[in-house]
């Protein structure tokens, strides 16, 4: 069992950067394929940003080029770097590791874009 917990939400004004981070339990850590996805109010819950195989990186559209996302595998913990965020970028993120049949969520970490 893996547990996931995201942390560096917040509340940002359009146009800055935040870096969400997700730390892992468990020692299996570097086997998982690693994602970010968020949903906004009203709206069904999305893909961000994944690494597949350890390297293979794949970002949605929206946020391509803005957001990066990376893995310390010494540290069990998956990132996101956000830049030059926009309002549209508000919802809850969450984190994901899958491996086969397993699949685990975070809980969520809230961020908002706003002036």
């Amino acid at each position: 069992q893996v547990q996931l917990v995201e942390s560096g939400g917040g509340l940002v004004q359009p146009g800055e950067s935040q870096r969400l981070s997700c730390a892992a339990s468990g020692s299996l850590f570097s086997m998982y394929d690693l994602g970010w996805y968020r949903q906004a109010p009203g709206k069904q819950r999305e893909l961000v940003a994944v690494i597949i195989s350890g390297v293979i990186t794949n970002y949605a559209d929206s946020v391509k080029g803005r957001f990066t996302i990376s893995r310390d595998n010494a540290k069990n913990l998956v990132y996101l770097q956000m830049n030059s965020l926009k309002p549209e970028d508000t919802a809850v993120y969450y984190c994901r590791l899958t491996s086969g049949s397993e699949d685990y969520w975070g809980q969520g970490t809230q961020v908002t874009v706003s002036s």
